[in-house]
């Protein structure tokens, strides 16, 4: 994989009856060290029109999140495990619980697939049903 990429990060919540879909399309650098895939990248708040630095790093069985800037975060993904974090944002801070149900990780030459499913609580009351799939691809000239 080149270290130029394409970062495509696609969400879906599913709350009661109703379905939120998200996409944040960036370039941004991969490198991979020790086992583990690295992807940097900035999200731009279209609110805002305000940016935060995204690192996202991923091994087999943790995936971590880290946002600095606008937003402030650093979310932990386990399988089978519930993390609690802080979401600092220009409103106030959130607490985040985040039980991951599953990771799913696939490579294939210069593609990689990162597919998370996981369940999303905050201030301790159940939000909603969560699927984010991050796919990086190189940079095309």
């Amino acid at each position: 994989m080149t270290k130029d990429v394409l970062i495509t990060v696609s969400g879906l919540q599913f709350e009661a009856e109703t379905e939120e879909a998200v996409e944040v399309i960036s370039r941004g650098e991969y490198y991979c060290k020790n086992g583990k895939h690295y992807l940097i990248y900035d999200e731009l708040s279209e609110e805002e029109q305000a940016v935060s630095k995204c690192m996202l790093k991923i091994s087999e069985h943790v995936v971590e999140l880290t946002k600095k800037g606008n937003i402030n975060v650093h979310i932990l993904f386990e399988k089978d495990r519930m993390n609690m974090t802080y979401y600092n944002t220009p409103y106030g801070d959130l607490m985040l619980g985040i039980t991951t149900r599953g990771i799913e990780l696939e490579e294939s030459g210069q593609l990689l697939v990162l597919k998370l499913k996981y369940m999303l609580a905050m201030n301790y009351q159940h939000v909603s049903e969560c699927e984010l799939s991050v796919r990086v691809e190189p940079l095309k000239p």
